[in-house]
């Protein structure tokens, strides 16, 4: 009687696991029996983890981290974030220059969580002082940056993972091995749905709080005036930081979009975008925040990237849709729910069931992760060619083999931006 219970009450913990994921109850019970990360085993099988960028995204990464290693050192150029991860972990080093932390000889793992314009000039100089990186997204500022990224990680042989942990969540992927695998026939079109940004401002120029060294945070950017509100969260919604919700949002659903594609490791040939609504206010927020970009592969498979639609991915095919969103799967009929997949003749795609113990395990192992740096490289790079596409109000061409925009000299030197002297890329001693 004993053992049956226990039958049941895994077939319920299961089955209740299947809808708390939107998958069937089989593809739950598949990943459930997926090698788990392992807990350190003694105190020599804990890696030394170092945490770039305190701020809540950075210390959320790094506590999950935690149960695998040691966090010994903590960075931030904001001293009040520094002391909350500082005490929040008991780190025996703390830091304000990240180069000083990558010279910890017991510092083996980095987590990066600083803003975006900072995230390449980190990895590479991370990847550098040979330590595995678990990066969040959006991994680039630019896609200049990306392609010396990749050159870069390749070189020295780098685990990294990019934080695009949708890819470790078993809805994502149940919808792509459906698209990947025909169940809604021929795919024909993608329409990724990201949220709108905010339209705020004018902002008054404020003093530099004591606590923040600004310069530095600016980093290859600005100068600019000290504002409130181009700091901490709100960088993302300034185009010298980053690309609003089409690179924030769009790096995750490009990313799933991209895997349903089976183009990882490519991308659209062209791009059409425009931005929709009231202009952006002057003296505000500078990362565009209502757009509609079209863009198409070369497999033939059009996308539409708006606000103006549910934040998830629809695939479209000749034979049916699928709708994934997180937490939720929708489906064009029910049949679809119940597809089961065989290994041996149906495409299964990378089977991740925790995102940052897919890292560590990968760091013990040397395999890649879930997502690479190149992955994550060419899905960012959707959502650079998004921007500028919509910046410009015009269409642009794309060569993802030379991975270069064709016949538009303006929009080529958007690869790239200009980085402001002492933070280039010699800071990190390139």
């Amino acid at each position: 009687m004993e053992r049956f219970n226990i039958k049941i009450n895994r077939r319920s913990f299961l089955k209740g696991a299947a809808a708390l994921a939107a998958v069937p109850l089989w593809y739950a019970e598949e990943t459930f029996a997926l090698p788990q990360a392992e807990a350190p085993k003694s105190a020599n099988d804990k890696p030394g983890i170092a945490l770039i960028g305190c701020g809540g995204q950075g210390r959320g990464d790094c506590n999950v981290a935690s149960h695998f290693g040691n966090v010994v050192a903590v960075c931030d150029v904001n001293e009040n974030h520094l002391n909350q991860a500082a005490e929040q972990f008991k780190a025996q080093h703390k830091f304000k220059d990240f180069r000083k932390l990558l010279e910890c000889k017991d510092v083996d793992i980095v987590i990066n969580g600083t803003p975006d314009h900072w995230h390449t000039m980190v990895n590479i100089a991370a990847s550098n002082a040979g330590k595995d990186i678990y990066s969040e997204k959006p991994l680039t500022l630019t896609i200049a940056e990306g392609q010396k990224l990749v050159e870069v990680i390749k070189k020295n042989k780098t685990i990294l993972q990019v934080g695009s942990q949708q890819r470790s969540e078993q809805n994502f992927r149940f919808a792509c091995e459906l698209v990947r695998n025909g169940h809604i026939g021929k795919l024909k079109h993608m329409l990724v749905g990201l949220p709108t940004g905010p339209r705020e401002g004018p902002f008054a120029t404020e003093p530099v709080p004591d606590f923040l060294d600004w310069d530095f945070y600016q980093g290859q950017t600005g100068p600019r005036d000290y504002v409130s509100n181009r700091a901490n969260y709100h960088f993302r919604w300034w185009y010298d930081y980053s690309g609003g919700q089409l690179t924030d949002w769009g790096a995750h659903h490009n990313d799933i979009a991209q895997w349903g594609n089976g183009t990882e490791l490519t991308g659209p040939i062209e791009f059409d975008g425009r931005a929709l609504g009231e202009p952006m206010i002057e003296g505000g927020y500078t990362a565009a925040a209502e757009y509609h970009i079209d863009s198409k592969y070369a497999n033939g498979v059009t996308m539409t990237t708006t606000n103006r639609a549910p934040c998830g991915i629809r695939f479209e095919g000749t034979d049916g849709w699928v709708y994934v969103e997180r937490g939720s799967t929708k489906y064009s009929h029910p049949e679809l729910e119940e597809v089961r997949f065989d290994d041996s003749k149906n495409i299964r795609l990378y089977r991740s069931n925790h995102h940052m113990g897919n890292f560590i395990e990968c760091v013990r192992s040397r395999k890649e992760p879930i997502c690479t740096a190149e992955i994550g490289h060419r899905s960012i790079s959707v959502a650079h060619l998004n921007v500028i596409s919509v910046r410009l109000g015009r269409k642009i061409k794309w060569d993802p083999v030379a991975e270069t925009i064709v016949g538009d000299k303006e929009a080529l030197a958007m690869l790239s931006r200009p980085m402001r002297k002492p933070y280039n890329y010699a800071f990190i001693g390139l």
